[in-house]
């Protein structure tokens, strides 16, 4: 990341999102990490009516409404393939000029490059939820 907050997405990201969304992207705070979700744009239309239409008189319902709602913001990547992450979300995540962006399929994840490999190199709980068990890499 540069000293303006600008984040260069790899190439081979960049071609996939360039194709799938036009370089349009939804930024947002993770609900449980200190890293940032980034969406391709299609996909975040496609989510955000099933978060909007969470119970909002539960408490935890209104604090995961309020991560990922109030902090989405709309990025479009530049002709050098770079977006401008706002300076909100990059307080909450703790970006600095090493990162690390995470391709999970549908969504990428943002980190930080020391709180990334802190996380990767923390245990795993000893209880493992049974979906987990049934997987086969």
């Amino acid at each position: 990341m540069d000293a303006k907050g600008r984040m260069a997405i790899p190439t081979k990201v960049r071609e996939g999102l360039v194709d799938l969304c036009a370089g349009r992207l939804v930024v947002t705070a993770h609900t449980e990490d200190k890293c940032l979700l980034v969406y391709p744009e299609p996909r975040w239309k496609e989510i955000l009516p099933a978060i909007q239409a969470l119970p909002a008189m539960n408490r935890q319902v209104r604090r995961v409404q309020r991560l990922l709602i109030g902090h989405a913001c709309s990025l479009e990547m530049d002709g050098n393939g770079r977006v401008l992450v706002p300076p909100t979300l990059r307080a909450y995540a703790n970006l600095d000029k090493k990162l690390m962006l995470a391709g999970l399929g549908d969504k990428l994840e943002l980190w930080d490059e020391a709180t990334w490999t802190a996380q990767m190199e923390e245990p795993g709980d000893d209880d493992m939820p049974a979906e987990l068990q049934t997987l086969v890499l």
